[in-house]
């Protein structure tokens, strides 16, 4: 909404001139300079500054909804090829379809729980250990994928808890390996 302020019309005394009114015309900015907004971070204490890493809410859903994602997407994927393969020659294209779209519908869900799962154990257990031992590296990741897998199977019994711990550890720590190496490796 645009203000208009009234003044004489120094030309015709009779007819008053209207001119905007600009709220910014009293700074002595220009008016380029007025929205510029930093690029970097900003942090309310310093020693914030010195942690490259995200809080503990962040992890929870950026590695929660990364693994729903994921799963939903190769689940579905699945279950496209398992419904394709149930498909009898005797069905009309709507029950073809219908068939395609219920496998893997199902299994995209399926899978997307199961992964979105094992995103918010790892995320809860990684952000524990990076709290309790102030560090972000490939050790903790490693602990955290150990104690994911062992929490994910424990139902199971010892033993299936056990082999899932391990593979979760060494599949953590085969990931934050190669994202080190391909940070070094590949400029981007």
């Amino acid at each position: 909404m645009a203000y208009r302020s009234s003044y004489p019309d120094p030309e015709s005394s009779d007819r008053p001139r209207e001119r905007l009114y600009n709220p910014y015309q009293d700074l002595q900015l220009p008016a380029k300079t007025l929205y510029k907004l930093p690029t970097s971070p900003e942090f309310l204490f310093s020693e914030e500054s010195l942690h490259q890493r995200r809080s503990w809410g962040e992890n929870l859903t950026f590695y929660t909804g990364c693994g729903y994602l994921a799963g939903s997407i190769a689940g579905a994927s699945h279950g496209a090829f398992s419904g394709i393969k149930s498909i009898e020659p005797s069905d009309t294209l709507k029950l073809k379809v219908n068939r395609l779209l219920n496998s893997s519908g199902h299994s995209g869900r399926v899978w997307g729980n199961r992964l979105g799962v094992i995103g918010l154990i790892y995320a809860g257990i990684e952000s524990g250990i990076v709290m309790a031992t102030d560090r972000d590296d490939l050790w903790s990741s490693f602990g955290a994928g150990l104690g994911t897998g062992a929490v994910y199977r424990a139902a199971r019994g010892l033993r299936s808890a056990a082999v899932a711990g391990a593979l979760g550890g060494v599949a953590a720590a085969a990931v934050v390996a190669g994202k080190q190496t391909l940070k070094r490796y590949v400029p981007i």
